[in-house]
């Protein structure tokens, strides 16, 4: 996944910006001795506001809104130029913030930055399984593993590190036993999986990935990549390959639960379509390494997909409907009206309704009415809604990976 020009160029002119009373900080993390001295003042500004519980964080082109996790209210607008992505840290607190001079940490809680960074080009996947987070940057082929609990102190935290044999757009897990299973490729063609030993030493591969992209964890601790022609699981130390049928399904964004041995996956079949659209979504059972297809009648995108508290499949379709399924039957058990219709964009970057969930609470956004809306997963009953000053894109927030 490339940046546009358009969008690189807003970032670069974006960094000479001067600071203003409302800028919370630089698009880069150096800087000046000057430009330290109000990125410190506003840090302990922020110290002392009111903290606020369960933040959600949403991306809006130039920045951030921070939103209280109950009521929706916004607590935070950050001024942050560019395409900045946020995935949750794996604690209470903090979210993990991709732009364009690597991962930077943002303290959502307290809403302020912290001097948590991991500097490099193109900050890719962030993933957290077993209490610990993996940032996969792309640009360098490096991963970097931590316990988010370290985050605590503001700084950088100490923690594993690996380099892949070659930069690509990749990603990596690590698993209880100290195993870290990350992607093989180039930037020109990703193949495969490789797992290491807690000392990267080498200790299982597989090469029979085309296009791998994405992982998830099932119960368990079972790990799929999706490839182009189905899914690579590694399971009790070996790599297994569950075949999708076709010359081509490829299978590029999944989402797991320890609740379930069943992995929920998009499912696309046109390697010539400049934006497929698919209807079905792919069932990943790990004990049998099989895949079942389910139909739901609706298009979606790969910000569509999660799993609720009890192990449920959620898919957002472009109808408006969030899709709660029976992972075991594929049967949709609940149809919750969550947003109207909509259509996915061409550019990935462009925003649509995207689904986040924690806990028994899914989050929805709605960028064509600046909205963003809650549910509770068990009644379907909606919660809170708020409109906010621009149409968000990206929406994550604080989840406790302990």
């Amino acid at each position: 996944m490339k940046t546009n020009r358009s969008i690189r160029a807003r970032m670069l002119a974006g960094t000479t910006l001067a600071l203003t009373a409302s800028l919370v900080l630089t698009a880069c993390g150096g800087g000046t001795a000057s430009e330290a001295e109000p990125k410190q003042a506003e840090q302990a500004k922020n110290a002392k506001a009111t903290p606020v519980k369960n933040p959600l964080v949403a991306s809006f082109d130039g920045g951030l809104y921070v939103l209280d996790g109950e009521s929706l209210k916004l607590a935070k607008t950050v001024e942050l130029p560019g395409f900045n992505r946020v995935n949750p840290a794996g604690d209470q607190d903090h979210v993990v913030v991709s732009t364009d001079s690597g991962f930077r940490v943002y303290d959502a809680a307290r809403q302020t930055f912290t001097d948590a960074e991991f500097k490099g080009a193109k900050p890719g996947h962030v993933v957290r399984h077993g209490g610990r987070t993996v940032l996969f940057t792309d640009g360098t082929g490096e991963v970097n593993v931590f316990d988010p609990a370290d985050l605590a102190g503001g700084k950088r935290p100490e923690g594993r590190s690996y380099t892949s044999a070659e930069a690509h757009h990749g990603v990596a897990i690590e698993l209880a036993g100290g195993e870290l299973v990350t992607t093989l490729g180039t930037e020109e063609k990703r193949t495969g999986a490789l797992a290491l030993d807690r000392n990267n030493k080498e200790i299982a591969r597989a090469e029979n990935c085309p296009g791998v992209h994405g992982e998830a964890a099932a119960q368990g601790e079972v790990v799929a990549f999706g490839c182009e022609d189905g899914v690579l699981l590694y399971k009790d130390g070996e790599f297994t390959k569950v075949d999708a049928p076709g010359d081509y399904a490829r299978t590029g964004n999944q989402a797991g639960s320890d609740a379930s041995p069943i992995l929920l996956g998009d499912y696309k079949t046109d390697p010539d379509a400049e934006l497929e659209r698919p209807t079905r979504i792919s069932l990943i059972d790990t004990r049998t390494a099989k895949m079942k297809l389910v139909d739901l009648g609706t298009s979606y995108s790969f910000r569509s997909l999660a799993r609720g508290p009890h192990g449920e499949a959620l898919v957002l379709g472009t109808n408006g409907v969030l899709h709660v399924i029976d992972p075991e039957t594929g049967e949709v058990e609940k149809k919750i009206e969550a947003v109207g219709d909509w259509t996915e964009p061409l550019d990935w970057q462009q925003p649509r309704p995207t689904l986040f969930v924690r806990d028994h609470t899914a989050y929805v956004s709605e960028p064509g009415k600046r909205q963003l809306h809650s549910f509770d997963l068990e009644s379907g009953e909606k919660g809170a809604s708020v409109t906010l000053p621009k149409a968000t894109n990206e929406l994550s927030g604080t989840v406790d990976g302990h």
